[in-house]
């Protein structure tokens, strides 16, 4: 616990120092970065695509409680104003948006209100304000509840707004919060695991209790990536499963006792994930930390560096030894690692379900959401902003969960801002016609939106090529390797475009539908969990070394926590014999075999993994 408190405590330091700096006299500041969020969020999920994170009035159609933030400014006199937003229905609506917010300096309205205009991520100019003393009050003030983003307010006395360009803004950046050129040094450690979901905490948790010295970056504050309460996914796939019944005992012991896509917070139990991490005195956990950068020697990765979500300080970690956990593969990217992304073709693996052809389409993002029955009636604001719905087309439920799944044809890392605002614009676009217009709003007069996610839940992205790629003729020929290791066991499960939803709104489709083929439980090769051509980089999770067909089975995350126990093991051994994860198929083989029979169980408890185990074909099923 001491750890994660000096983490915390030091960014809080390190903002009250460097929050608000400033070059002569303009003052910028980062709007993640004020002392008051109030009914704010942090969303950093689109860093790499405009440069920052920022702050969003997540209000699910009711205003939030205002943002602010107290600043020093070097000299009193007139600045011109500059506020970095979005409207974030532009992609689809002409006209002003939904996410009205004012600015205010010391109480006072500065022009506004913004978030309704442009159809990029631009410097809205706010007018001028005389600052008359050293200490101002700088204020957000959400109108409408319904996702109002702002990055950053910019004071200046030249009248020039900051750069456009993502680069040359990055430099701005730095260079107005005084933030070092060079990250600052974390230490060293044994292996370092970026990315903390399922697998990325199971890897962590497994190298630890092997004896190394191991870092894990997250860039939420919470752990579980989809199977938090920001995402809420539930586990799925078998454990415990032949040849290495022992692989799942750390999945059983983070894992959820309940089941259920789209439930009330509690069912994800965050807080078991966090206390099984914090237990172990070998892990150093940086919550709130996005990896940006690597270090490169020939073929080998030396460091990576993190940038704190909110503060914007950079940190260097080194290591021998690398996990990318984060699903997207960022820092197998960064460090050039071989990756495919979209549907190979028939012609390429011989795969049945494959297409004839190769194309770019992937598995979809999820927004999933829940309304509550209240005691008195509750609107919605009349939301309309480039979907029509009506009687025919509107989907008259008081939930959505995975099926509410859009993106799939576009792409899941350079569009995803697009693809998880799309997923918002259909809820609101529904919900509105549900409760205003439509014959169940008597029905559904006293249900509000009791949560809506702003973290969208992927499936898919990029794939990264290990010395075996997985296909799905590996898996239901069940072809033997040597290097068996953690077992996949959900049916080949590979979503579409649903096509009712196809026929309302073509092109523009919101809901999916699933694709099962059962397998017998199939023991994934080593080889898939560590890059070809990244030497020391290690790969848990849905950016393994597998086709698309057969990510439809691995995917699943009982499954890719299993995954992250192996390379925790593979770790540990390559660090004692100081190899690579190729050195540890090569020459370590029997020795991993023999970790994956001993299981890295630390703790006796019930395994509640019980729900959602998928279908599967066989005698013991």
């Amino acid at each position: 616990m001491i750890r994660i408190i000096i983490i915390v405590l030091y960014t809080a330091f390190l903002f009250l120092m460097t929050g608000c700096s400033q070059s002569e006299n303009d003052v910028f500041i980062e709007a993640e970065n004020f002392d008051v969020k109030g009914g704010w969020v942090v969303d950093q999920q689109f860093m790499d695509l405009m440069g920052s994170s920022y702050l969003m009035a997540h209000g699910m159609g009711e205003p939030v409680a205002d943002a602010f933030t107290v600043v020093e400014f070097p000299s009193t006199g007139e600045y011109t104003v500059f506020i970095r937003t979005y409207n974030w229905t532009s992609p689809w609506y002409e006209g002003e948006g939904p996410g009205a917010f004012i600015l205010s300096v010391n109480g006072e309205r500065i022009g506004g209100p913004f978030g309704t205009t442009g159809s990029e991520w631009f410097w809205q100019e706010a007018g001028k304000v005389k600052i008359t003393g050293r200490k101002v009050k700088v204020g957000l003030h959400d109108i409408t509840g319904l996702n109002g983003r702002v990055d950053a307010v910019y004071f200046t006395r030249n009248n020039t707004p900051p750069p456009y360009d993502i680069k040359e803004l990055g430099k701005f950046r730095k260079s107005m919060m005084k933030i070092p050129e060079k990250p600052k040094d974390a230490g060293s450690y044994d292996l370092v695991v970026v990315g903390g979901g399922v697998a990325g905490i199971t890897a962590s948790v497994t190298a630890a209790r092997l004896g190394l010295k191991t870092a894990l970056i997250h860039d939420r504050p919470v752990l579980g990536g989809n199977n938090s309460s920001e995402v809420r996914v539930h586990l799925g796939g078998r454990i415990n499963l032949e040849p290495f019944p022992a692989l799942g005992n750390v999945v059983s012991e983070i894992g959820p006792s309940r089941g259920g896509n789209a439930q009330p917070a509690g069912y994800y139990e965050d807080e078991k994930k966090l206390r099984v991490v914090l237990y172990e005195r070998n892990i150093s956990l940086y919550t709130g930390f996005r990896a940006f950068d690597v270090g490169m020697k020939d073929r080998v990765i030396t460091e990576v560096y993190a940038r704190h979500i909110e503060t914007g300080y950079e940190l260097r970690f080194s290591a021998p030894l690398f996990a990318d956990c984060t699903g997207d593969g960022t820092v197998a990217f960064m460090a050039g690692a071989d990756f495919k992304m979209g549907r190979e073709g028939k012609d390429e693996f011989g795969e049945p379900t494959a297409p004839d052809k190769a194309d770019n389409m992937t598995m979809g993002s999820s927004v999933q959401w829940y309304s509550v029955e209240e005691v008195q009636p509750s609107g919605f604001p009349d939301f309309n902003y480039g979907i029509e719905f009506n009687e025919k087309n509107a989907q008259k439920v008081t939930m959505g969960e995975w099926t509410w799944e859009t993106g799939m044809n576009l792409n899941q890392i350079t569009d995803f801002e697009r693809i998880r605002d799309y997923g918002l614009l259909v809820v609101y676009s529904n919900w509105s016609y549900l409760k205003n217009y439509s014959i169940i709003k008597e029905e559904i007069t006293n249900r509000r939106l009791g949560w809506v996610a702003y973290i969208a839940g992927k499936r898919e992205s990029r794939r990264f090529l290990g010395d075996h790629i997985l296909t799905e003729n590996d898996i239901t020929g069940f072809v033997g390797y040597p290097d068996a290791s953690a077992p996949t066991s959900w049916s080949i499960d590979l979503h579409y475009p649903d096509p009712k939803n196809s026929e309302m709104f073509p092109g523009n489709e919101f809901k999916s539908i699933a694709v099962h083929k059962y397998i017998h439980p199939y023991p994934i090769p080593y080889r898939c969990l560590y890059s070809r051509n990244t030497d020391n980089l290690f790969l848990a999770g849905r950016n393994i070394s597998v086709t698309h067909v057969a990510l439809g089975t691995v995917r699943v995350m009982r499954t890719t926590g299993m995954m992250g126990e192996v390379v925790g093991m593979a770790a540990s051994i390559a660090y004692s014999n100081s190899t690579t994860p190729r050195g540890v198929y090569l020459e370590y083989l029997d020795e991993l075999k023999t970790l994956m029979k001993k299981g890295a169980g630390k703790y006796e408890v019930e395994n509640m993994q019980t729900y959602n185990l998928g279908g599967t074909l066989g005698p013991r099923y």
